[in-house]
């Protein structure tokens, strides 16, 4: 986009499926995009180190050195159902990371900031009931971003992210799984299939962001807006199944009800969210499943 065109972004998790996408489309625009990674990604990035006040002051100091004109916070754990040794996990990747930087950006007086939720922050279609741990800590930190927003002066936007896929794409997913089941002809056993899916291309999810990222640059967010990005045209599972055979060109064998629902199963996605001014979907499903079955580099990733 041309607003993003010669524009500083600061990303976390580049090295997640959206992420990587996001950065080579910024690049591609003309933007100056930096990764903050942790030191265990093995990259030669800007590397988070430390813990408590020296992990901010690290944070700081990156900041003082990109002096990005945007922050845009992808990195998180997701985790559908926990244990207790997940708990540690799932707050600092989820709520901790996102605190430092917000308080190292308010220290440096960088204060543009999109985030990164989650549909499953709605329960049921309510205003917020979580589905699982992950959920929580996303509204956790939600919720502190309000703060920024409101007591700090930050320009900030939450995208809450449906079930995204693409070509590119390695998560251990329900694509990724139908795909295998068809390419081996194998037996699937899954629930009695009736939960709305509502798959959004990574594209699509990139167009959100850049959208999002436009509008903060050029100061038509005040405070902290809540947008949702998705399809607008779910599906239940079977028929998604039957779409995804018919693309394929592969029968799927498919036990239905042979497993049980999972706790807090998503029957129907939130519906009741505002998409990002500007931004629809443009990739039909059939469309997007056609090019994530034929993209060889899926399957070298």
């Amino acid at each position: 986009m041309n607003t993003l065109k010669g524009k500083t972004i600061l990303l976390t998790g580049s090295g997640g499926f959206i992420g990587r996408r996001l950065k080579t489309r910024m690049l591609a625009a003309g933007s100056e995009v930096h990764s903050l990674v942790r030191a265990s990604s093995g990259t030669s990035e800007h590397v988070i180190s430390g813990e408590g006040l020296a992990a901010v002051e690290c944070l700081e100091g990156i900041l003082q050195t990109v002096q990005p004109d945007i922050v845009i916070h992808l990195a998180s754990l997701f985790l559908a159902q926990h244990t207790s040794g997940d708990i540690d996990s799932l707050i600092d990747s989820n709520i901790r990371l996102g605190l430092r930087l917000l308080e190292a950006m308010d220290r440096v007086g960088i204060k543009r900031f999109i985030n990164t939720g989650t549909f499953w922050q709605h329960f049921e279609n309510r205003d917020y009931d979580p589905v699982n741990l992950y959920a929580a800590t996303k509204q956790a930190f939600e919720d502190i971003l309000i703060y920024y927003a409101n007591g700090r002066g930050f320009a900030c936007a939450t995208l809450q992210l449906y079930d995204t896929y693409g070509p590119g794409d390695t998560r251990a997913k329900i694509l990724a799984l139908l795909e295998r089941t068809a390419r081996e002809g194998s037996h699937l056993g899954m629930s009695p299939g009736q939960q709305l899916l509502d798959l959004v291309h990574v594209d699509d999810v990139c167009s959100a962001f850049e959208l999002c990222a436009a509008r903060i640059l050029e100061g038509a967010v005040r405070g902290h807006e809540v947008y949702s990005v998705s399809s607008g045209s779910p599906l239940r599972l079977r028929e998604m199944v039957e779409l995804f055979s018919e693309t394929s060109g592969r029968p799927l064998d498919i036990g239905w009800g042979e497993r049980p629902y999972r706790p807090r199963e998503v029957m129907e996605p939130y519906n009741r969210g505002k998409a990002v001014p500007g931004w629809k979907p443009v990739v039909a499903l059939r469309t997007g499943l056609a090019e994530f079955l034929s993209k060889p580099e899926r399957e070298k990733q």
